[in-house]
């Protein structure tokens, strides 16, 4: 990329990012960690000129506490699609989770080089697809399962309906080409939704994720938590680690924003498992406010599809730098040097009880 490219980029991934805060949706779709709800209490006169942003997910060590979420569909944005991200996560040196619905296969992303990666699933009613399915990504060297959980509809996503929306005719679900699954052909209002009420798994149950670790030894991470209470049954079902996500806010109206459900779920884990965050972050000050509030790591969405679109690989591996030198300049500026330094007591939230509030009045 040309530093005229380069400037390029950063001023339309800056205009489309505001863009996206700003437009949530006809009804509450919270999904971008809005300015308000967190504010920073930095340290001062703390040596910052080492800072270390290196951390370990699931026993695999990492660049940095930000990776790729599962995004479907990416040869949408970009021919070159999933290929792409996987390799610019790969030379971040940090963790891609591949879609179940994605345009490349397991295999095909195993084979553009080595990488961590995990795979998204998707629960279909036809058991023996989901099986092949996890061993296939066992076998393909992938390294865990996010279970997404919060799909056994689809929501009223109404771009898609007004859009009838369906994959264009030279793309396919690779993982699930040569399978008589059906196709996602046009329908009346959407495709996506016809296609997922057709084979989507409606029984899915807290017995399925036990019933996956039967299947594998992969770590399964459940997908979609967003109160206290499923947090504490993630941890008796036996999950490896729980990621705190709203769909990007098109399943159901009047959810939280994940920041705003992020401390409960941590706090009802009591730390047994780790918790990470999928949604709604648009700038480094984004990723420390989560790991104030608990989070060990976050996954980004969005903005890796956005820039894919741009400029393919040389995007993702832009965004994703970009994100890593917001990140660690605030660290620097809230005088965290690792981060096991970055606490609760370097934000308030908007739900906070005020800290210094004046005593009423004594009654004379």
């Amino acid at each position: 990329m040309t530093p005229s490219q380069s400037r390029s980029f950063l001023r339309w991934f800056t205009t489309t990012m505001r863009l996206v805060q700003r437009t949530n949706g006809p009804f509450k779709r919270t999904e971008t960690l809005s300015q308000g709800s967190c504010d920073f209490r930095p340290r001062i006169l703390i040596d910052v000129s080492k800072i270390d942003m290196t951390t370990t997910v699931l026993g695999f060590k990492i660049s940095m506490p930000i990776m790729v979420a599962p995004t479907a569909m990416q040869k949408m944005a970009h021919p070159d699609g999933e290929y792409a991200t996987a390799r610019a996560a790969s030379a971040a040196g940090t963790i891609m989770t591949l879609s179940s619905w994605a345009t490349s296969s397991v295999e095909e992303v195993a084979s553009t080089g080595p990488g961590i990666r995990f795979f998204q699933l998707y629960v279909y009613k036809n058991r023996n697809v989901v099986e092949q399915l996890v061993r296939r990504a066992e076998r393909a060297g992938f390294k865990a399962i996010a279970l997404t959980v919060d799909t056994p509809r689809l929501g009223r996503r109404e771009s898609d309906i007004k859009n009838r929306f369906t994959l264009p005719p030279n793309l396919t679900l690779k993982n699930f080409e040569g399978l008589d699954l059906g196709k996602m052909d046009e329908a009346a209002d959407s495709g996506l939704a016809s296609y997922v009420a057709g084979q989507i798994d409606r029984t899915l149950s807290w017995k399925d994720v036990q019933w996956l670790q039967t299947i594998t030894k992969l770590p399964i991470l459940v997908k979609g938590v967003l109160t206290g209470e499923d947090a504490r049954i993630a941890v008796q079902a036996g999950a490896a680690g729980i990621i705190v996500s709203n769909h990007g806010a098109r399943q159901l109206d009047y959810v939280p924003a994940t920041i705003s459900a992020l401390e409960e779920v941590v706090k009802a884990t009591q730390g047994r498992i780790p918790v990470f965050l999928d949604g709604g972050v648009r700038r480094g000050t984004d990723v420390f406010k989560a790991l104030a509030l608990g989070a060990s790591g976050i996954f980004i969405g969005r903005p890796v599809v956005f820039s894919l679109a741009a400029e393919g690989e040389a995007g993702v591996r832009k965004v994703l730098q970009m994100l890593r030198d917001e990140f660690e300049l605030t660290m620097a500026l809230s005088g965290c040097r690792s981060l096991k330094e970055i606490s609760r007591n370097h934000i308030t939230t908007e739900w906070d009880t005020p800290r210094d509030s004046p005593r009423p009045l004594a009654r004379l």
